[in-house]
């Protein structure tokens, strides 16, 4: 792993050049026939492998972290009262009880007061506050449970840069999901089915599952030059009393942790931050920035897919690696046209 000590990055410095036509629009039939970029961090070198093989970088005794979060069909289509305007609502975050941080467009229409109908009438909302980037907070009123209304009326928020339209809506979940939350699925987790994890957990690895529901950072760009500059966005997190007690016995033993996706990484690093380097079962919000020059506390190896240019998780992972060693590898999957972002194909990088 590197520890780097570069100093005054900008977000230049994270950009790289990405052809169009290798955004993926469309998931594999088989998750884990993706192509898997196998990078070594301390050397740079990288080698071109299929996802089932990651098998093959894990060990008995080592834990496989996931982030077992389900996406929310967090896009719902409302009309103002007063004027019968159409409104786009997208759900980010549940603040607390009826209170969720949204996307609205177009947002000039919603103004703090606004009174917004979903549906057959059984779901309204008002704005009760402006946010920035067309954010906005709204307090839901609803008869009956509010997931199974959202179940009705709402849609799979798919990424913008995703044109075509989805068949098999589980097919951005992870075989895994549970806990429903999240405005964006942990991608890096697309490629298992319940096959491979089970030939992973025969070899002796342990299965490990937090939370963390991804939020607004999904769909803010940075926007500032200097990267010091930056603010991230929170995300609530949660990794249980089980779980830490395996993360603990596996780094006691000498195996080595391995996260599933940037999700995890965020979850296992702030509470290693928060705790010295320690593993403790704990729950809140994290607004964690992993850039070059951070010191890792608990991860030893992860899977992640490939990111947006000058985007804040190319920060993370060039935090781990270097940031040469991963944009000379990005260069690579680019030249062997791998396929980028969501529904893309792997790295594994340790």
């Amino acid at each position: 792993m590197a520890v780097l000590s570069e100093k005054h990055l900008t977000t230049e410095d994270f950009d790289y050049n990405l052809p169009e036509e290798l955004i993926a629009q469309t998931p594999l039939k088989e998750r884990d026939h993706s192509r898997m970029l196998i990078l070594d961090s301390k050397t740079g070198d990288y080698q071109d492998d299929i996802f089932y093989n990651v098998i093959d970088q894990l060990n008995p005794g080592d834990a496989l972290v996931m982030n077992d979060s389900r996406v929310m069909p967090a896009r719902i289509y409302g009309t103002k009262t007063d004027t019968e305007g159409h409104l786009e609502v997208l759900l980010l975050n549940n603040t607390d009880g009826d209170n969720w941080e949204t996307l609205v467009k177009p947002a000039k229409r919603a103004k703090v007061g606004t009174k917004i109908n979903f549906g057959d009438g059984k779901l309204s909302a008002i704005v009760t506050k402006e946010l920035d980037h067309g954010g906005r907070m709204i307090k839901f009123e609803y008869d009956g449970i509010f997931m199974e209304i959202l179940e009705k009326l709402g849609e799979m928020p798919l990424p913008p840069y995703i044109k075509e339209k989805l068949d098999d809506p589980e097919m951005y979940q992870t075989v895994y999901s549970r806990e429903i939350g999240s405005a964006a699925a942990p991608t890096a987790g697309l490629h298992f089915t319940k096959e491979l994890l089970q030939k992973i957990e025969e070899k002796g690895v342990h299965l490990v599952y937090l939370t963390l529901h991804v939020g607004l950072g999904t769909f803010r760009p940075v926007s500032v030059d200097n990267i010091e500059d930056h603010k991230m966005h929170s995300e609530f997190y949660r990794l249980n009393e089980e779980a830490a007690k395996v993360l603990n016995d596996v780094k006691k033993n000498g195996g080595k942790i391995v996260a599933t996706g940037t999700t995890s990484i965020r979850t296992l690093e702030t509470i290693g931050s928060k705790f010295n380097g320690e593993i403790k079962p704990d729950s809140g919000w994290t607004d964690i920035f992993i850039k070059p020059g951070y010191e890792w506390k608990v991860v030893q190896a992860f899977i992640t897919n490939f990111h947006l240019p000058k985007s804040t998780l190319v920060m993370l992972v060039s935090a781990f690696t270097g940031r040469e060693n991963i944009l000379n590898a990005y260069k690579h999957a680019v030249d062997e046209k791998y396929r980028f972002f969501s529904f893309g194909d792997a790295m594994f990088i340790k």
